[in-house]
Parts: structure tokens; sequence; C-alpha cells
């Protein structure tokens, strides 16, 4: 068991200097794993510390911190408690609540690896689990063993998840390790508790290898789902790359657009949508023109949108934005997108126009705010100005506009003033707004 966390440690890149910390619940896994993990530390060289997630659900919660932080203590591994609150209004239940919390604060902790003791048991119990949910090709692949660090998160390793939960227990015994259990565990009105206590063993009954083979299905589910992902990320390059044409998208087969929104969120760290909301996103998707702009929601806080041919994924909470000033970068963060600034001759704003502003501000519109487009032409509302351009009203609060000063020099979809315009040989920049695509620019 040893070698085979050390292997996993390997793989996964783990060497002098890395920051591990073990997800200590107190139970046999869990102790076992810091067990192992202290033993290697001299060895890997990486440091090592604990966390445990207090969830405040058992009147054992605040004895089981206990007896987590004296077994740190034994072993001089620095070691915190996390506290969290539960929703109780979860739509997946207590159990996936608890689960949320507690994933939630693990990926605060400042380490470059969290380790969990999931095992084989584990994995079997989880496809069966997602399996009775409806799940996919991705929920079906359960578990990994090693997941990369994300923007807010910590990588992820499961060094015993090739290992039987007996030969765990075998182990903590004759390590004459202590460690905590969970009453809840055994509480089978919990649906995980269930497929544990009841049907796993049913199934090892009747089929002896169940475990090792339901085990062996979700690496072959985790096969399939890269090379999903891998499809996904072609025809997301085909499409446009970080935003999409709206046409080569709905050019692709159904289940591929399906699989191309799934791919998105993911890459986001966003849920995938239910089968019946993502059906009938696409739905309302096929009927998208220029001339009908669409935001269609996903689910889980998130939506579809499209508008003048492009096609994006953004989150539904960005309705405000926050003003930035632009000092001549070449691209500014704005909301869940980009905006890009190019450099170029006789195109887009004049660069000597610009220079005699104060101040450059990347803001939101304002109310009452005129732009004149081209000489000759009133100064028109910009209200009046997106009613024309068919600027859909969920847009507008979130269109960027760059301001000169107090004067707006840009309108994205709209049109630059022409005040501020480039002449034919000048030196100009145009700014180009990109929603969605700020994730991995």
């Amino acid at each position: 068991m040893l070698a085979a966390v050390a292997q996993c440690l390997r793989r996964a890149g783990v060497g002098a200097g890395a920051r591990l910390c073990c997800a200590l619940s107190g139970g046999v896994d869990s102790v076992v794993l810091l067990a192992l993990l202290h033993r290697l530390r001299p060895e890997v060289g990486f440091s090592l510390e604990a966390a445990h997630v207090h969830h405040g659900l058992s009147p054992n919660a605040s004895a089981w911190a206990d007896a987590c932080e004296a077994h740190c203590a034994r072993l001089g591994v620095p070691f915190q408690v996390l506290r969290v609150a539960v929703d109780p209004a979860h739509s997946g239940g207590p159990e996936a609540a608890a689960r949320a919390a507690r994933h939630a604060a693990l990926d605060r902790v400042p380490c470059d690896w969290m380790v969990f003791g999931h095992h084989q048991d584990d994995q079997a119990e989880t496809l069966l689990f997602r399996l009775l949910r409806g799940a996919g090709v991705a929920g079906a692949a359960a578990m990994a063993v090693s997941v990369a660090a994300a923007p807010g998160r910590p990588g992820r390793l499961r060094p015993l998840l090739g290992q039987r939960r007996a030969g765990i227990l075998e182990w903590a015994r004759r390590e004459a390790l202590s460690w905590v259990e969970d009453e809840s565990n055994a509480d089978l009105r919990f649906a995980r508790n269930m497929l544990r206590h009841r049907v796993l063993p049913s199934l090892e009954a009747a089929f002896p290898s169940a475990v090792p083979m339901l085990a062996r299905a979700c690496a072959n589910f985790a096969e399939a789902e890269g090379l999903l992902a891998d499809l996904a990320e072609l025809d997301a390059q085909t499409c446009g790359g970080r935003i999409w044409r709206a046409s080569s998208v709905l050019g692709l087969s159904v289940p591929r657009q399906a699989n191309l929104l799934r791919w998105r969120l993911r890459e986001y760290g966003a849920q995938a949508p239910s089968r019946g909301r993502l059906e009938e996103a696409l739905r309302q998707l096929a009927t998208a023109t220029d001339a009908r702009p669409l935001r269609v929601a996903l689910g889980n806080g998130w939506a579809c949108c499209v508008y003048r041919g492009v096609l994006w994924v953004e989150g539904v909470e960005e309705v405000s934005v926050q003003a930035r000033e632009w000092r001549g970068e070449a691209a500014l963060p704005w909301g869940s997108g980009l905006v890009r600034f190019e450099c170029g001759l006789g195109v887009g704003l004049s660069r000597v126009r610009l220079q005699e502003a104060e101040r450059l501000v990347l803001a939101a519109r304002a109310p009452g705010v005129r732009l004149q487009l081209a000489p000759g032409r009133p100064r028109q509302l910009l209200r009046k100005l997106c009613q024309a351009a068919g600027v859909p009203a969920w847009l507008r609060d979130r269109m960027p506009v760059l301001w000169a000063d107090d004067a707006p020099v840009w309108v994205a979809g709209i049109g630059i003033a022409c005040s501020h315009a480039c002449a034919p040989d000048e030196a100009g920049v145009m700014p180009r707004w990109e929603p969605g695509a700020r994730a991995g620019a």
C-alpha cells in the first residue's frame, strides 16, 4: 500500500517542496492515508498538513475534530479545523449539501494538492449512485486518481483509489491505528449508505469481482470522456476558439453541440446541465438568427447566448461589471469576457485623440448618454442606438463603453464616436469585445 501511494505521487509529479494537505475526516481511510503520507514525507520531501471539516451535523462532531487534532499532534503534522454551514435547502439533499460545503472549504486551503482517502469500494459506490441518477459518460467516470489544480482550487489526489476497503482496515489494525466511526454511515435513509450496506454486498455475493469490475468500468468511462473532450476541443477550434460562430456550432450534429456545451461548462468549472434543460436549450438555439438574439438558461447559474452570429456561454450572475482604467493594455477583463485593443492603420479610434484625454476608462453605459456616429448626424441616445442595432435588453447593461474623460468614444456593438474616429492614414486602435472569452485567455 505504501508503494501504491508513492507511485501515485510520482505520477502526479509530487516532489520536494510540494505542499500536500490530507483531508482528514477521522475515519479509517483518511487516518491510514495520513500515516502513509507521513512515512513518505522524508523520502519525497513534500510538506504535509491536515484539514478536518467540521459540519456540525452530529453531536459527536467536536469529538471527531479533537481526535483528528490529537492524531496529528502525535505525528507532528500541522492541523486545522474548517467549520462550515450546511445548506438545508440544497436540491441534492443533506448528503450532497454536506459534500458541497466540505469541498468548498477544502478548495480554499492554500496547498498544491488536497489528498483524499477514497478507495475502490467508494469508486464502485459512486458509479452505482451516479448511474441510478441517469449520469452520462463524465458522471460514470466517477473519481479520478489525479485532478490538476484549477483557478481557486488545489489539485486533487486519491492515492488509495485502487485499494479495497478491507485491505485498508487490515493495514490500520496491523499498525494499531485508532479512528472514529461516523454513526450516520449506518443510516440506510441515505442513498449511498443503502448502496454501501445492502446493494454492493448483494452484488458481491452473486459476482465476487463486482467492485473491481465496476472500478474498471469507471476507467473505461473516463477514457471515453477523454475522447469526447478531445472532440469538443477540436469542434471549439473549428467554430472559432474561445467564442464561437453560431452558424458553425449549429452546423454540428445535435450530440456534438451538446458535447461542446458540456465541455465548455466543465472548462469553466461549472456543473453540466440536466439532459432535459440541455435539449431545450439546443432547441431554442436552433431558432437564433442575427435578427433574433437569444439568451437561454442552462441551469446552475449559467446561460448560452447568441448575438450577431456569435455564440458563447456565460455566468448569469455577470450582470454588473467593474469599471477599469485603460492604460494601453492589449486586453482588459470585462465580466466573463474580454475587451481586446488591436492596433492598426486607419481603423478604429485615433491614438492622437485618445492621448489627449486625461483618463480612459472601460465602463458600463450611463443613463441619458448620447453618441454621434458620423459627422452631420445628430447625437443620439445610446438607448435608441441599441434599439436600432437590435441589441437585446439583457445585453445592454453589460455592453462595454470606452470613456475618454466624460465622453463615450466607443460602444461595443454600436460603433465609434466620429469625434475620435481614426483618419485613413492615421495610427488607430480598434476595441473588440469578446463575451464569455475570459477563461483561459
